[in-house]
């Protein structure tokens, strides 16, 4: 019997200091993970339509999915971008004539669709790292500004974007967020939250999508230039006909 109350008391001791071993950083975003959607991201299979194509999501710490299908002149495409890589098909074919650019470039428009859908989830990936900048308040409401940026390894092709997150102190939900990007002819944004939509356990947001007029400056600078009014509306960013499948209860 004391050995039992030995082995509980070591393994508590080591869940104690797992926990106490995450940054404030860390935590802070752990806490908006919970608040926007918690453990339903990991068990749910998501479906939405964003500008006419339709999106299939599911992912988990170690595997992802994403698929997008749409129609053009070409007949019914579909992308499918999971952890063995790329492949289009068209009509039930698969192309095997796309070249190393438009395979990249494909890619990366799927994967930011994905990103951003899935917010705040992704930002436990092994390849982040997260620092607290500190405190600042927009518009009367208080909260956490964390800047995430990419290890090389494992970052994927635009491992070098920066990004800011405001995650509100009170109730851990992010309210806004800007980055900068360097591939695509590069630049900077800003993400209004616009609306929300909860379903099957978790919080989508739909944003307003500013940009500077100057699109050189710095991630850090577009709080103040939000607050000035010197960002415009480039375009809105809304996630529609949602569903969310649970694949395990």
């Amino acid at each position: 019997m004391k050995l039992n109350y030995l082995l509980l008391g070591i393994v508590t001791m080591a869940v104690l200091a797992s926990c106490n071993s995450r940054t404030d950083a860390e935590k802070i975003v752990d806490r908006a993970i919970e608040a926007h959607g918690g453990d339903s991201y990991t068990n749910s299979k998501i479906e939405f339509d964003f500008r006419n194509i339709h999106y299939t999501i599911f992912k988990t710490p170690d595997h992802f999915e994403y698929i997008r299908e749409f129609k053009d002149s070409t007949g019914n495409v579909k992308d499918l971008l999971n952890n063995d890589g790329f492949v289009r098909t068209v009509n039930g074919a698969k192309i095997d004539t796309l070249s190393e650019e438009w395979t990249g470039k494909y890619s990366r428009s799927v994967n930011s669709v994905a990103y951003f859908a899935y917010l705040p989830y992704g930002l436990n990936d092994p390849s982040v790292f997260k620092t607290l900048l500190g405190e600042t308040e927009i518009n009367g409401e208080k909260y956490n500004l964390i800047k995430v940026t990419f290890a090389e390894e494992g970052g994927g092709d635009d491992y070098d974007d920066e990004f800011l997150y405001w995650i509100g102190i009170e109730d851990s939900i992010v309210d806004y967020m800007a980055y900068s990007y360097h591939t695509d002819g590069g630049g900077v944004r800003m993400r209004e939250v616009s609306g929300v939509n909860e379903v099957g356990g978790i919080r989508f947001q739909n944003y307003l999508n500013l940009k500077p007029a100057d699109e050189s400056v710095s991630v850090e600078k577009m709080q103040e230039l939000y607050e000035s009014g010197d960002l415009e509306l480039l375009s809105e960013i809304n996630l529609e006909n949602i569903k969310v499948e649970v694949l395990n209860k």
